[in-house]
């Protein structure tokens, strides 16, 4: 089993995910969401995420960061694309943040802890919302930057979005009805 850290937005995707990969790899899941909004939001997927994992014995890592501070940082990192449709140039910004913190957490762990991470991924992918070329090219970049490999997936192919709604269902998951930002509500 290939140990992986996978960066997680919320417990229906990371669900979808979870099972695909369950065969080949031990996840280790990663919360770094600053994008979320409101706080309450955020604080409500972090919450389900780690109910989820817990019922699944699945470990958490999650950075003891100040809401509002990071989000203000997000919205500085993608100011002046407040108004792309989704897929567009915020997304882009928002994925790179995300997986870079990723590939940062997995990159120390791995220093002090040799072999803690094969790779590291995102289970953004599964969403019919999200880009997965898009996310894929930019962890790859990520990747060579960290000396990481990247787990290069479209994790909505063959019903794999499909399937995560039916986990979700199983396992009584709350699903959201936007991405995440302010900016997907509308």
């Amino acid at each position: 089993m290939k140990k992986i850290l996978l960066h997680s937005c919320c417990a229906p995707c990371t669900a979808g995910v979870i099972e695909q990969l369950k065969d080949d790899f031990e996840p280790t899941l990663f919360w770094y969401n600053p994008n979320i909004f409101p706080q309450s939001e955020h604080d409500r997927r972090l919450n389900e995420l780690l109910n989820f994992a817990d019922d699944l014995g699945i470990k958490v890592l999650y950075g003891d960061y100040d809401y509002q501070s990071e989000h203000k940082f997000w919205l500085k990192k993608i100011a002046g694309f407040e108004d792309e449709p989704e897929r567009g140039r915020r997304c882009e910004i928002c994925y790179r943040l995300r997986l870079e913190a990723t590939a940062e957490m997995a990159a120390a762990i791995n220093k002090y802890h040799p072999d803690s991470f094969d790779l590291f991924g995102a289970e953004l992918s599964i969403s019919p919302h999200k880009d997965s070329e898009m996310i894929n090219i930019i962890g790859e970049k990520i990747g060579k930057k960290y000396h990481l490999n990247f787990l290069s997936a479209n994790f909505k192919q063959n019903d794999g979005f499909k399937k995560s709604l039916e986990v979700s269902k199983s396992h009584n998951l709350y699903r959201q009805n936007y991405c995440g930002c302010e900016f997907s509500r509308k």
